[in-house]
């Protein structure tokens, strides 16, 4: 029996939508949840570095103008993704898939959202605004179609964050690492497609087509491609930013593990519908993050 047929099982506390005020509905249809991902406008590598106050102004703009364009996509994409998320068995719940949230309450939250965006623009000035821009572009052309196409979908995802990367990096007026850019090209990759796997083996087919593209077995597969070439990515930016001194090399264990726990959560939980949630919340992951942290900034101070 398909979680379609819902009339012929009694209904569950799972698969009853929670009641939301009208204030509650729109803010969980921005996502608050999401705005952790835009961390990656923060140059990680740079915290411990000597910052002006203007480079940490900009820096800041350019964060709260992500938060912002990407609280946008997600309204924009939940009112294309209405039908199809009413054919999904969690996605149904969110605010305009349950009717708890009116297309017209949506539509005037994304104007609001649009014009707050454009003074940070020209705040962030053209060399500043562009990674914003282009991720509002590239993410419009998905939700227009791109979403739809197997393998492309997953790679413009993984663009939004490398663009989060960018902005920062050109806000805060430093040059990025190439290598630094494909580790997190090839680990946004993991996430995602880890996600497509989630969502295969709890809905099939039908919530997203450009999921007939893709199999259990096939993502396995690049799973562990992406995982490969994660870690090689960030060993060689290792080299590039400290000449593989030993205080940096100590942290490449706990990128190791962290990829190995998060593909046990993936392949053996069939878990890692919400990558976000895995990472923050997964206690093994969070007990590895404190010491991964613990040992950058032991680097840092060194």
């Amino acid at each position: 029996m398909s979680f379609l047929d819902e009339r012929a099982t009694p209904a569950t506390p799972e698969d009853v939508a929670p009641v939301r005020s009208p204030t509650a509905g729109l803010l969980a249809l921005i996502r608050p949840g999401q705005w952790p991902k835009n961390v990656l406008v923060v140059p990680l590598p740079l915290l411990g570095a000597v910052w002006s106050w203007q480079a940490a102004g900009r820096v800041a703009i350019a964060t709260l103008a992500f938060v912002l364009a990407s609280s946008l996509v997600y309204v924009v994409n939940d009112m294309a993704d209405v039908e199809r998320d009413r054919r999904h068995p969690v996605k149904r719940h969110r605010p305009l898939a349950s009717g708890q949230v009116s297309r017209a309450a949506a539509t005037a939250l994304g104007v609001a959202l649009a014009v707050l965006l454009v003074p940070l623009l020209v705040l962030l000035a053209p060399e500043g605004a562009w990674a914003v821009l282009v991720y509002l572009v590239v993410n419009a052309a998905y939700s227009w179609r791109l979403k739809h196409l197997p393998l492309l979908d997953v790679f413009i995802v993984a663009t939004g964050f490398v663009l989060r990367l960018l902005g920062g990096y050109e806000a805060s007026g430093h040059s990025v690492s190439g290598w630094l850019v494909l580790t997190v090209l090839t680990l946004c990759l993991l996430l995602i497609l880890g996600k497509r796997r989630h969502e295969l083996s709890v809905s099939g087919t039908g919530h997203r087509p450009a999921l007939v593209g893709y199999s259990t077995h096939f993502l396995d597969l690049v799973l562990v491609m992406c995982s490969a070439l994660t870690m090689v990515g960030y060993l060689l930016y290792l080299r590039t930013e400290s000449g593989y001194e030993v205080g940096a090399l100590l942290t490449a264990p706990c990128a190791l593990f962290a990829l190995f726990r998060y593909l046990q959560i993936v392949v053996v939980k069939a878990e890692g519908g919400s990558p976000v949630r895995v990472l923050l919340r997964d206690h093994v992951m969070r007990t590895n993050s404190t010491l991964w942290a613990a040992l950058l900034l032991v680097f840092q101070l060194t």
